[in-house]
């Protein structure tokens, strides 16, 4: 890469660092990206879709199109680095996931193509709303309409494996995922007499003992899990029993065919709870997020990418059990989600101390690259 170029990237990571935006709500983002590549680009078509854009190069005769995707939404985390000059001026917001580098790489690969060209179309796509895997869905019309033949991304990786290595997950990359909230309501009523009221205190804890048994592996081909992450019923007023509580957990699997067995069995035995208790029920989901699986063809080319870079690839054969919404791109067109690692030193990401290292920025820009030389 060109040291002009990497410079360029740098800085742009430290802006898109100190000025994070939660998913749905990246204006400044999107367009300072935008910004970014008009000022320092000459030959590449720029289309803004609302919340999100892609960068396109039109080769002159091209034997065929190739996409690249970078995400640039962050997450609702305290920036606890005050020290960095780039720190998060945002209060409570920070890009604690590395898509502020995601979009530096993404956004540097193009200065290059735009400056050395391409015997393929390429489509740049910067997208929003990852992390709650409403971004991904919302380009896939767009993309099939560009005619693009496969797909790539990264993603950098906290992990033991060495610095710069190219990790791949062979078949599916990253587990199907849902929230999922089931509330139920009764009738309040004094402590003092519960039985006059219906309280959904002591269903709600059935229902959350009865998850384990549930999720228990040795009923599904794949990894399944289900996490609570809140349970919230009544006030804290030792003279009033419940009569409204709520139960939040994620479900995961690495097949989405299994995620939907499991779902079912939570809303069949929340009815059965319920009713037996006289109290009504509502289910509701959020940050539905897809399985994440590598088409074959496309995986080989990152294989052959790292190879001719003289980078340590890491295979992997069993999915990460976070999720990715670039799985919704990867159903529509073929393509391939690969890692980079930050090196085992490294504070894993989405926690406070993890801050992306610029020194994959290279890394990642070379292996688009590469492969976007590939036959």
């Amino acid at each position: 890469m060109k040291q002009e170029n990497l410079e360029k990237i740098i800085a742009l990571r430290h802006q898109l660092h100190a000025h994070p935006e939660l998913p749905m709500e990246e204006v400044w983002t999107r367009n300072h990206l935008m910004d970014f590549l008009k000022q320092n680009t000459k030959n590449l078509e720029i289309v803004d879709c609302g919340r999100w854009f892609y960068a396109m190069y039109r080769a002159e005769n091209p034997r065929g199109t190739i996409g690249f995707r970078a995400d640039f939404d962050a997450l609702p985390i305290e920036e606890s680095l005050p020290d960095l000059p780039y720190a998060s001026t945002v209060p409570g917001v920070s890009h604690k996931c590395g898509h502020d580098g995601h979009a530096a790489a993404l956004a540097g690969f193009a200065l290059e193509v735009d400056q050395e060209g391409a015997d393929q179309n390429v489509v740049f796509l910067f997208q929003h709303a990852e992390e709650t895997g409403s971004g991904a869905i919302e380009t896939v019309d767009t993309l099939t309409k560009l005619g693009i033949d496969e797909f790539y991304a990264y993603h950098n990786h906290t992990g033991p494996q060495p610095k710069y290595s190219i990790v791949l997950h062979n078949g599916i990359a990253q587990c199907a995922s849902t929230g999922m909230t089931i509330a139920m309501t009764g009738t309040v009523a004094h402590a003092s007499m519960p039985e006059t009221g219906v309280s959904p205190a002591i269903p709600l804890a059935r229902l959350a003992c009865a998850l384990p048994a549930l999720s228990d592996p040795a009923q599904y081909r794949g990894l399944v899990l289900c996490t609570i992450v809140q349970i919230d019923v009544g006030k804290k007023a030792f003279g009033v029993a419940p009569g409204y509580g709520e139960l939040s957990l994620t479900a995961r699997a690495e097949y989405e065919a299994e995620l939907e067995v499991l779902l079912e069995k939570i809303r069949a035995l929340a009815r059965e709870i319920a009713g037996e208790s006289g109290l009504e029920l509502e289910i509701t989901y959020a940050d539905p997020f897809p399985e994440t699986r590598n088409d074959d063809r496309c995986a080989g080319k990152v294989r052959a990418a790292a190879q001719a870079l003289g980078l340590t690839l890491c295979e992997l054969y069993e999915p990460r059990r976070g999720s990715e919404d670039f799985g919704h791109i990867i159903k529509a067109i073929p393509g391939c989600l690969f890692r980079i690692g930050d090196g085992p030193d490294c504070p894993p990401t989405h926690t406070y101390l993890f801050d992306f290292p610029d020194e994959i920025l290279e890394t990642a820009v070379d292996m688009f690259r590469t492969i976007l030389s590939l036959p």
